[in-house]
């Protein structure tokens, strides 16, 4: 993150002669901007941002985020107001990258090897990457443009600010009901950030657009994450579920999380809005660059936390971390419900990891195949985890239902 040198600057342009020169150096700035490759770009001012810290603070305090005990009322003081991040701070301007593509990448079934799915901007690199480097380039160009070193700060979705509520105020979207912004261009398909100016700029108009009576979002979520218009229950997000979560997700979610094996994009999808959006194209973004969007799941089960770190090294796949990427494949390959996956799933049985083991049974109970039984009741002459014990107990209880439901396969 680069910081330049404090300098002090006197009060708002006064004077139309003033005013004409803000908004001449706002308009280059934007344009800058958009040369730079961000592809939305708006102004606000940084007065606290009131109505956002209190609705984190209900949010917390209706336990809406217990999943993350850093995620606090403190922390929600310290990033409704821009100044706590940056005292001398007078302008905000926001940022949009658009991550969708008009090329999305899909690849077909082949049979025996069973396929995930991934939110559509962790398909490439690691956007804040390229958030700071972009971020970095604007801030060199605004020094050029006004003579002098300024005072800034970049961020990129992981600096205690409410970047929604930034964006929404600098005019580039509205709060859908799916918690997301969303652009009357690029829709919700958008990764958002800030840079943070030292002198005043005149700021742009709010957005007042709402998804009026539509709730097409909340009934699509198959884990009932969406509890209200604009009320989000993280512990019950599949995003949250697959990336943040670093425990055994709960029994009874692993059923609704489908094939999703990092981040969701169900709400999204179903979005009207979004089926009009602009689709950017940004290279670094493109599943030619990462993951893609629908990986080989054998593939992910099986791999070695040397090839992880290799494989994700640039990528957003990397905060779910090994043992939590072969958990959710493993639920996933227990969803897609193809018995070619089963040789994978015993061999994760024998990972060093509780926590891959224990999903891996769920999924071979679930997939009901002679092989599966045989390979968990072998599994549990040897298990010593007590948690993994009790996954392999459910799971042979499932198989033995589905044998009785005359579901057995081979």
């Amino acid at each position: 993150m680069r910081v330049s040198p404090i300098v002090k600057v006197a009060h708002a342009p006064q004077t139309p002669a003033d005013l004409q020169d803000a908004l001449k150096l706002k308009a280059d700035i934007a344009e800058r901007a958009l040369e730079l490759g961000f592809d939305l770009v708006g102004f606000a001012s940084p007065e606290p941002f009131v109505e956002a810290q209190r609705a984190i603070e209900e949010r917390v305090d209706a336990g809406l985020f217990s999943g993350l005990p850093w995620f606090t009322r403190e922390r929600a003081a310290v990033s409704g107001d821009p100044h706590n991040l940056m005292p001398e701070v007078r302008t905000i301007v926001s940022l949009g990258i658009s991550y969708l593509r008009s090329d999305g990448e899909q690849m077909p079934p082949v049979a025996g090897r069973p396929r995930g799915k991934v939110a559509r901007y962790a398909w490439g690199e690691d956007y804040h990457d390229l958030f700071r480097d972009r971020l970095m380039a604007l801030h060199a160009s605004v020094e050029e443009m006004v003579g002098r070193p300024i005072e800034a700060r970049t961020l990129s979705d992981t600096a205690r600010i409410v970047d929604r509520a930034v964006a929404q105020r600098a005019g580039l979207g509205w709060y859908g009901k799916n918690t997301n912004i969303l652009s009357r261009t690029h829709g919700s398909w958008i990764l958002l950030g800030e840079l943070l100016l030292d002198f005043d700029l005149p700021p742009d108009v709010p957005v007042r657009t709402n998804c009026g009576s539509c709730i097409r979002c909340m009934p699509a979520c198959p884990t009932g994450a969406l509890v209200e218009p604009g009320v989000l229950h993280n512990d019950r997000c599949i995003s949250y579920l697959t990336i943040e979560h670093r425990d055994p997700i709960p029994r009874e979610m692993r059923p609704l999380v489908g094939t999703w094996v990092f981040g969701c994009d169900i709400c999204q999808e179903v979005c009207p809005v979004n089926r009009k959006a602009v689709p950017g194209y940004h290279e670094e973004l493109g599943p030619e660059r990462g993951i893609g969007g629908t990986p080989d799941l054998i593939e992910l089960i099986d791999m070695s936390e040397a090839e992880f770190r290799v494989r994700f090294k640039r990528s957003p796949v990397k905060r779910a971390k090994w043992a939590g990427l072969r958990r959710n494949a493993a639920i996933a390959l227990g969803n897609a419900g193809d018995t070619a996956a089963v040789p994978a799933l015993v061999r994760a049985l024998a990972c060093e990891t509780p926590l891959v083991r224990g999903h891996a049974a769920w999924a071979l109970g679930r997939l009901g195949s002679k092989v599966a039984h045989d390979a968990l009741v072998k599994r549990l002459s040897e298990e010593i985890d007590e948690w993994v014990r009790e996954e392999i107990d459910l799971a042979l209880a499932e198989h033995e239902s589905l044998r009785e439901r005359g579901r057995e396969i081979g």
